[in-house]
């Protein structure tokens, strides 16, 4: 089976115990290991896909915790390099009584940033089919080069590039532009994820479609869009399709946007898939239903438990879930019969 590699920053969510709301002084964080691209690579993994991680860790404790915590998970941290020269990043994450997060990050000069080009190696893509990557990478000078030159790199090994946008301002510089240094690296992707907000905001003056139809022509070839619990959609070329969402109780939203696009990597991994491969399963609606549906099923899964790494289904706790669900529904479908 072929890899995927995701590359990019792994760091510690400290979450709250208490609501975002509630600003009682004896509030509490636990430990959690995260990072977009770290969780999914842990999603992958536990879903029984070859996935690594690829990044710069800090020699510090945090930095041997987040280490441990990818490898007890399966994912291989052979790509992983290491520094004694920054800290580890860190995110304290609050939730409100809807489950959805707040992030206040510490990330000035930490371990993830001091990747370089010269920490890529060629052997790396040699049996790699996806190269994953998310916007935190972009929100320093140094990682941004860093993270085009993999995409680059990625593309001459026939490695189809996977974005998934996931814009957290607040990790930019106040007087950055995200968007101009976004823009330029989507003509590079074969794969774009992003919400309905990220949508709008990468759209500027035109409409989403319009937006869309031109990263379609220029390079992409599935444009997925995600809202939530609501209606997702994703585009080809020659095809739109729309999808329906399970609807769960909201636990904890920080990692169901990764576990859905875990899951969607963990489906096009099966395929053992090559650019040419690709572009015909993008002409392939009924699969790309299938695949869209477990991928969605997945993020379900990791919105319903507490944390990034522990709420991202097993191929069992995924059964449980779907069989769960399924039981629910014929509840519900009794009910409004009786």
């Amino acid at each position: 089976m072929k890899h995927t590699i995701c590359f990019g920053e792994v760091l510690v969510d400290l979450l709250s115990d208490k609501l975002s709301q509630n600003n009682s002084e004896h509030e509490a964080f636990t430990k959690f290991a995260g990072g977009a691209p770290a969780n999914v690579s842990v999603a992958i993994a536990k879903l029984g896909g070859n996935a690594y991680f690829a990044g710069m860790l800090s020699t510090d404790s945090f930095g041997d915790f987040l280490h441990n915590a990818l490898k007890e998970q399966g994912v291989k941290t052979d790509f992983m390099r290491f520094t004694d020269q920054a800290k580890t990043a860190l995110a304290f994450v609050s939730l409100d009584k809807d489950g959805d997060r707040t992030f206040e990050f510490y990330r000035d000069n930490t371990a993830d940033l001091h990747f370089t080009n010269s920490d890529f190696s060629s052997e790396w893509f040699e049996q790699c089919d996806i190269f994953h990557i998310c916007s935190n990478t972009l929100t320093d000078e140094r990682i941004r080069k860093t993270t085009a030159y993999g995409v680059e790199f990625a593309k001459q090994n026939n490695s189809i590039v996977s974005f998934d946008i996931n814009l957290r301002l607040n990790l930019w510089p106040n007087n950055a532009n995200p968007r101009e240094h976004i823009l330029p690296l989507l003509k590079h992707c074969s794969i774009i994820k992003a919400s309905k907000e990220e949508l709008e905001y990468l759209a500027g003056e035109q409409t989403g479609e319009e937006f869309i139809a031109d990263t379609l022509n220029n390079g992409c070839e599935l444009f997925v869009v995600t809202d939530a619990g609501n209606p997702m959609h994703w585009y080809t070329k020659n095809a739109k399709q729309t999808l329906h969402p399970k609807k769960v109780t909201m636990v904890d939203a920080t990692a169901a946007g990764d576990a859905f696009v875990g899951g969607l990597l963990y489906q096009l991994g099966l395929q053992n898939l090559t650019p040419s491969s690709f572009s015909k399963l993008c002409d392939n609606p009924e699969t790309l239903t299938t695949i869209f549906e477990f991928a969605s099923l997945c993020g379900a899964h990791a919105a319903s438990y507490k944390g990034a790494f522990t709420s991202l289904p097993n191929e069992k706790s995924l059964n449980d879930f779907r069989s769960a669900l399924w039981a629910t529904h014929l509840i519900t479908l009794k009910a409004a019969n009786f």
